[in-house]
């Protein structure tokens, strides 16, 4: 992602968005004992689009403005989206995000990652924790109801920060459809175009 302007107004305002969506909408709207949580499915998406150092900061800043609007202890939910938004962003910076179905295995590792990490600092922190067996039937249905939305969400995403990316991963596609002679196997990345 290019750190301009643009990128950090599209950004903050997608992050915005999904927080006042995700506080006032649908942690309210219960489907079969889950809900859909557009938190880490937002972080995880401008990661895995924007890198390392953009998952992180989007983390740091979606974890805050969370913590704020909630009231809860500052810095859990921080700490626990900054990992999660620079783990899938090293991803991303580690192998080619150009695979049309990824969002689906994204969504799904974001969100578990997200539930655990959070019940498991709430639990630490004793902010009220639970340790029932219907909160691992909600963490499951949740993931499941965030695959099942995943494609048109991370579609949504990559349209609005497609003018501020630095590759477009449609673009990485087509590249990927030209005749690429490589030099030998351990050194992947080194194409050599004729």
């Amino acid at each position: 992602m290019t750190l301009v302007p643009g990128a950090f107004v599209r950004t903050g305002l997608l992050v915005l968005l999904a927080v006042v969506l995700q506080l006032s909408g649908f942690s309210q709207m219960r489907i079969l004992g889950g809900y859909i949580d557009l938190i880490p499915l937002v972080v995880g998406a401008v990661a895995i689009y924007g890198g390392s150092i953009a998952g992180a900061i989007v983390g740091f800043s979606t974890g805050l403005l969370v913590d704020l609007a909630l009231g809860q202890n500052l810095g859990a939910t921080s700490l626990v989206l900054t990992a999660l938004g620079y783990g899938v962003g090293r991803y991303r910076d580690l192998r080619d995000p150009a695979h049309g179905l990824l969002p689906i295995p994204v969504a799904a590792a974001s969100t578990l990652g997200y539930v655990l990490a959070v019940a498991a600092v709430s639990f630490m922190l004793e902010v009220g924790a639970s340790v029932s067996t219907l909160v691992l039937r909600e963490a499951i249905i949740t993931v499941l109801l965030n695959v099942a939305i995943a494609l048109p969400f991370f579609a949504l995403v990559r349209r609005v920060l497609r003018p501020v990316l630095a590759v477009d991963p449609a673009a990485r596609i087509k590249r990927r459809a030209d005749p690429i002679e490589s030099g030998p196997l351990g050194l992947r990345g080194l194409e050599v175009r004729r």
